[in-house]
């Protein structure tokens, strides 16, 4: 962990856990978006690969930080591609981190609640949680769709809180989102961690005030000897 920073392992018995780049590589998500939506949108439209890619970049600057922007729905209307269809496409590409599994066997041998809170939209989910069996491993999995907000948003906030009934002061919330992070922090929830090396194919990323991680395997011996 950066900077010395410590999670007190005692006074945490409920873990929120974000799925893409945090649980899963997002390579995945990276390269789809990134890389395969412009190629698709380029094929059907008949434009070049640079006009399709400024459109594409224009497309997801309009939206960024709302539900929209993670939603399958909306750029299957918006841009004319059978979404859904084209990420089962590479569903090959759709990977857990080494690291995932045991951190997840250890929390919940402890004792936590463990819940996947996740921007994914809901066909997103269902053909990950196929592919890599996360519900398994969890208590609760939630997409926030199901509230019509993201995690940027502090109304998404208030309803998984209303719904789980957490203690925002004894709740460790792990994403790779310094926004996300930030608006989980505004909520008032106490320990936060950020994901240094959610692509395994890019550099790893910097959190500013926050405590970060790159490999979970170095929780696990605390998690186990502060068992609930």
């Amino acid at each position: 962990m950066r900077n010395d920073q410590r999670l007190n392992w005692s006074e945490i018995d409920t873990v929120l856990l974000d799925m893409d780049g945090t649980l899963l590589d997002l390579h995945f998500d990276s390269h789809f978006w990134m890389e395969r939506v412009p190629v698709l949108l380029a094929e059907k439209d008949g434009i070049s690969l640079a006009e399709a890619q400024a459109r594409i970049d224009a497309e997801y600057a309009a939206v960024f930080g709302t539900l929209n922007w993670y939603c399958y729905d909306y750029w299957t209307a918006r841009l004319g591609l059978d979404i859904d269809l084209a990420s089962r496409d590479i569903q090959h590409l759709i990977s857990l981190r080494s690291d995932t599994l045991p951190f997840l066997k250890a929390l919940r041998e402890s004792g936590r609640r463990v819940v996947l809170l996740t921007n994914a939209h809901p066909k997103s989910l269902s053909l990950k949680v196929e592919l890599t069996e996360l519900d398994k491993h969890l208590d609760q999995l939630i997409s926030t769709h199901s509230y019509r907000a993201s995690k940027e948003s502090q109304r998404l906030w208030q309803g998984v809180y209303q719904d789980l009934k957490f203690d925002p002061q004894r709740t460790l919330f792990v994403d790779d989102s310094q926004p996300i992070l930030e608006a989980a922090s505004q909520f008032g929830i106490r320990y936060l961690l950020g994901v240094e090396n959610p692509d395994s194919k890019r550099p790893h990323k910097t959190f500013n005030g926050f405590a970060s991680t790159s490999d979970y395997l170095g929780f696990i011996e605390d998690i186990k000897k502060t068992a609930i």
